[in-house]
């Protein structure tokens, strides 16, 4: 792709918060000219968000209709398409749990998640034209795309890319960049947040949810040529303000310690990337880059853009908790998550339409309250904007 810069979609992971990420989507789309192709040089994702990804790069020919096809399968959500959520299923799921723990494990048989994603996998081969990515990167629609897992065995954090030929992989401490063709399995692999869904087997290794241990979000799509990156959270890191010392406390939950894990697993890296980022920014400014040798004649500034929800997503899977499937409900009380600790959690397994369709209206609107921003991004125009979520007062760091 011919720009004037390097640009790069990042969407870390999200469980069904990724429908947020389908509304910013939307929001860019109706940015571009109407039969835009796909505008980003790079599209990295991980979990959720990796199969995000993987819809815009399959259909790079035409962004819209891209995002159209990502908004119809998210705004029609419902759970038995993302894991079996019936009744029947969740009960031997656990008595199998019970049965292991109980036992003391049971070998060969013991469970490898919670709930049962083959759904998932369904739904992915049929609806992710897989072959039409490497169509996409031969036509020049799209120098990559990253998806990020975690090998379990050697605990290592590991992107698999799809790309031009000229792509190389890299390997840094704990993290490395290996070419593939990307498939069902590398996505299965890179949402299978741990406990709760089985780890997949990619030649000789298991992998998990990509997130895990990956504390550089941004360095695939730094390490594939981008300069220019636009990030799609699924958290707003406004922090609630700590109780006082003499209140009445409870201790937390499963869930609450679950929906904790999970917002620390999904979002925790990618603000420690950003802060170094704007560190590293603010060197370079006083810096002649001309004269920098090796090893520093690589480095150069990036400009950073980061949208995230201004609400509190706990409040809206609160609004929808009632649409889960009864079943999923009792286990869901049963591990404390009916509470508002613990629709921190739910909020991640929420995959039924009501929240989803609210969560990719919100999605529209934070990204339309951002459109200048959003557009000197697109578009390649100067932004003075700090590497923060755009809602975020300028001083307000995390």
């Amino acid at each position: 792709m011919d720009s004037a810069s390097r640009k790069a979609l990042i969407l870390p992971g999200a469980g069904a918060r990724g429908a947020y990420q389908v509304g910013v989507l939307k929001a860019i789309a109706e940015l571009l000219p109407r039969n835009a192709s796909n505008p980003f040089d790079v599209l990295c994702g991980s979990s959720a968000g990796a199969i995000n990804a993987a819809v815009l790069a399959s259909r790079a020919a035409n962004f819209r209709r891209a995002v159209v096809a990502l908004d119809q399968v998210w705004g029609a959500f419902e759970t038995n398409q993302v894991f079996r959520a019936d009744n029947w299923t969740l009960f031997k799921s656990s008595l199998h749990w019970f049965a292991a723990l109980v036992l003391g494990g049971l070998g060969n048989y013991n469970p490898r998640g919670l709930l049962d994603n083959s759904p998932l996998r369904e739904l992915l081969e049929r609806s992710v034209p897989f072959a039409r990515i490497a169509q996409s990167i031969d036509r020049g629609l799209l120098d990559a795309l990253a998806v990020t897992t975690c090998a379990y065995s050697s605990a290592r954090s590991v992107t698999f890319v799809q790309g031009v030929p000229s792509t190389k992989p890299w390997a840094r401490v704990k993290r490395i960049g290996r070419p593939a063709t990307i498939g069902p399995d590398h996505l299965m692999a890179s949402a299978a947040v741990p406990f709760v869904f089985p780890p997949v087997r990619i030649g000789g290794e298991f992998y998990g949810d990509g997130s895990i241990g990956h504390q550089t979000p941004l360095s695939p799509a730094i390490h594939l040529g981008a300069d220019r990156l636009l990030v799609v959270g699924v958290r707003d890191e406004y922090e609630e303000a700590e109780p006082p010392a003499d209140s009445a406390a409870s201790a937390p939950s499963l869930a609450h310690l679950a929906g904790h894990m999970l917002d620390t697993l999904f979002m925790d890296g990618l603000y420690t990337d950003l802060e170094r980022a704007t560190r590293l920014n603010a060197i370079l400014e006083h810096v002649d880059l001309a004269h920098l040798g090796p090893p520093l004649a690589h480095l150069r500034p990036l400009k950073t853009l980061i949208i995230v929800p201004k609400e509190d997503l706990r409040e809206v899977a609160a609004r929808h908790v009632g649409e889960l499937p009864s079943g999923l409900r009792l286990l869901l009380r049963g591990l404390g998550a009916l509470n508002r600790q613990g629709m921190q959690f739910v909020s991640y397994l929420l995959f039924e339409s009501g929240f989803t369709r609210e969560l990719i209206a919100m999605g529209h609107a934070d990204a339309m309250s951002m459109k200048s921003q959003l557009q000197a991004f697109l578009f390649d125009r100067p932004s003075d904007d700090p590497n923060l979520p755009g809602h975020r007062p300028p001083g307000d760091t995390p």
